[in-house]
């Protein structure tokens, strides 16, 4: 899978606008970051491009591993943490109501 292009600050602060309203689409829970949630999430990342996903269980240091592994794992940038819920962000050109990022 091809690198993202990594986004700008102010591309980066205008997503967290947007995803400031959104709903975690994907609950990773005691079993961790499966290869069944990580399909999820790159299903999840196709078809939104813009998601949240919350990591419980496990102490604070699994959990940012498991953070981190979501973004290097699916190619996507994490926009925000907040807590236990991540924002991600993966460009589809193939998506027809593409999210524009400003320049």
């Amino acid at each position: 899978m091809p690198q993202p292009v990594p986004i700008t600050s102010p591309q980066r602060r205008w997503l967290k606008k947007q995803a400031h309203h959104l709903k975690p689409v994907v609950l990773l829970g005691q079993a961790g970051l499966s290869d069944a949630v990580l399909h999820e999430i790159e299903l999840a990342l196709e078809h939104h491009e813009l998601i949240k996903v919350r990591v419980t269980g496990g102490d604070r240091e699994a959990r940012d591993a498991q953070v981190d592994a979501i973004a290097e794992r699916t190619c996507a940038d994490l926009v925000q943490r907040i807590g236990n819920t991540a924002s991600y962000f993966r460009a589809n050109p193939k998506r027809a109501n593409r999210v524009v990022l400003p320049l």
